[in-house]
Formats: C-alpha cells, structure tokens, sequence
C-alpha cells in the first residue's frame, strides 16, 4: 500500500500540530511553502493562523495560483484560518478568498483571544460527539445550497438549537474549530479515508500526539 502524500500549507499558523496528526496517522505529512510543494500531493490541509497575513503570505510565495488550480482538483481540508480562505466572503481581507465552499464565514465570530473556549460537537461523520476547541475562531453564517453540514455546536447550551461548525462540499472540507489539538484523530481519519478516498492505516501508529488548546490558531 502506497503511504499517501498529504500537504499541510506552511507559511504561518498551527500547522506543525496538523503535520502530527498525518504522521500518527501512518500519512506522509509534507510541508508547503512553495508552488512546487505541492507536487506529487494526494491532499492538503489549511490549517489554523491569522487569515489576513496567510493570504499575504500566498501572494509573496506566488502560490495563489497553484493553490486554486490543487483546490479545483484535490481534496482539502481547512481548519479555522483555513474555512475563511475556503470560503465565499470574509470581509475584510486583504485579498479574495478561494471561494471553493459557498458559505459566509465571519472572522473572530466569537470575540478575541481571551474568548476562545472548548466545547462539545455533533458530527455524524465521525460516530457523534467530538471534542470541539475554538480559539479565535470563525463563525459559518450562511451556507449555501451546495454545501453540506456535517459538524454542529449547541448554542448557549440549547437543545432545540444548534450552529454548523463544519461544512462539506464534495472532496472540500472546512471546520471552525482545531481536531488537530486534541489526541482525537477521527476528523482526520474520515477527512483521509472518507472524503480524499486515500488509504490510511486502520489503527493510529502509537506515541499519537497532536498538542493541546494553548497553541494559537486565529482567524
């Protein structure tokens, strides 16, 4: 069995937390900084940072381009920074983002810093409840009819209420909050698996950590 090749979009943010969630996985997890990073890749991840300066980023690195033409194509999964350059609109940024998943994405939707907090989802996908970490994280304020939601928050604790907190579009996935800080790898799992089609290992390789809710992933 070929070990996949998986990308995580390095220029800034959380990603090394990611690149450890693929390597306890049994993925091989590549660091991407330049246009030729991302050759030979089975998928990428747009992991947790500051949105604004990764799309400064993007443009000075000249991988505007090469990302839109690897987003048309290939599997991707965005955390927190990552759905809002997934997204139709996010005003404001200092360039367009990739508009790959037609939902309205409001940066710091739930305050500052200070604010970020941890709180359970529901996710099907991944067999249900799920450790969810928020920090400085986004909000999804409309999804499109495309779109489908396939994680939810509970909102102030209601029954009757709930929020999408991880959205899909075909192989196009973008979650508001960070699987990468826990030692839960399942959204991993079925990001891999499930929606990039790729084989993964059926159990994780042993000595699996990922890191933990101080890391700072912000929108």
């Amino acid at each position: 069995m070929r070990v996949p090749r998986v990308g995580v979009l390095a220029l800034q943010g959380d990603f090394a937390c990611h690149a450890a969630s693929l390597g306890a996985l049994g993925v091989d997890g590549r660091r991407v900084a330049r246009p030729q990073d991302l050759d030979g890749l089975d998928a990428l991840v747009l992991p947790g940072g500051e949105s604004t300066t990764m799309l400064r980023l993007i443009e000075g690195q000249r991988l505007r381009e090469p990302l839109e033409r690897f987003l048309s194509e290939k599997p991707v999964l965005g955390t927190c920074a990552g759905v809002i350059l997934l997204g139709g609109d996010s005003a404001p940024l200092p360039a367009p983002p990739f508009g790959v998943l037609d939902v309205s994405v409001e940066r710091n939707g739930y305050g500052r810093q200070i604010d970020s907090f941890c709180a359970e989802i529901e996710a099907k996908a991944v067999g249900g409840r799920f450790p969810g970490v928020f920090i400085r994280a986004p909000r999804i304020r409309r999804v499109g009819p495309s779109v489908e939601v396939v994680a939810w928050r509970r909102s102030d604790g209601a029954e009757e209420t709930s929020e999408p907190v991880g959205v899909r579009r075909g192989n196009t996935v973008g979650l508001t909050f960070h699987p990468e800080l826990t030692s839960d790898l399942r959204f991993h799992r079925w990001f891999l698996a499930e929606v990039a089609g790729l084989d993964v290992p059926e159990a994780p390789v042993s000595g699996a950590t990922t890191g933990t809710p101080a890391a700072r992933g912000r929108s």
